[in-house]
């Protein structure tokens, strides 16, 4: 993971968007930028499988098994930590409380690992209670790789590199783990609304 695989990264400025939904700093775009670290895996989805790790014996699904699950449609706004904002994005996926419930655990964080050896870490109560989705569709069609198909993180309170490409497990733990981009300089958390895009923010 030594170079950005950045196309569209910029994207195209429009206004500002309605009051209280565009965190400080943000500029709305309807473009859906891609900006990422490495190459874009293409995993065939025979191969892919979602799993949990430290709660017990790991707990995996299928792709079938995984598309399964109980889904929904959800509409939410995404910020991007290089300050770009897009509004009422349409993603279809299983909540990440639907698949924590398949593991007995008190962890208070988690790490999310992809293809292609991304990371990044999460306090549970980021991803817990409607507030995060493992998605596999994004405007009514199949999750794209470039987007992180054929499965990626959605945690659209945070900042978007939270929301891991290319997900494939949720690793349980009782302390915080700097992820990839934590470990290089990004925000531990990554609040858009405090704007704590960097260390120290």
């Amino acid at each position: 993971m030594t170079g950005f695989v950045s196309r569209g990264f910029k994207g195209r400025r429009r206004s500002g968007g309605p009051e209280g939904r565009v965190p400080p700093g943000q500029y709305v775009t309807d473009d859906f930028p891609v900006l990422s670290a490495g190459p874009t895996p293409h995993t065939p989805l025979e191969d892919w499988s979602f799993t949990i790790r430290g709660g017990g014996e790991p707990v995996s699904w299928s792709w079938e098994e995984f598309r399964a699950l109980p889904s929904e449609t959800v509409t939410v706004d995404i910020h991007c930590v290089t300050k770009w904002s897009k509004l009422d994005s349409v993603w279809e996926g299983v909540r990440v409380d639907t698949v924590l419930e398949a593991v007995e655990h008190d962890a208070a964080y988690l790490t999310a690992f992809c293809d292609g050896g991304y990371t990044t870490n999460l306090p549970i109560e980021d991803v817990t209670d409607g507030k995060a989705w493992v998605a596999f569709g994004f405007d009514g069609e199949p999750l794209e790789p470039e987007h992180g198909g054929p499965a990626r993180l959605l945690v659209p309170h945070l900042y978007f590199w939270k929301s891991a490409k290319w997900v494939r497990g949720l690793e349980l733990r009782d302390e915080d783990e700097p992820g990839f981009w934590e470990s290089n300089g990004y925000h531990i958390r990554g609040d858009p609304w405090l704007e704590q895009r960097y260390w120290g923010d």
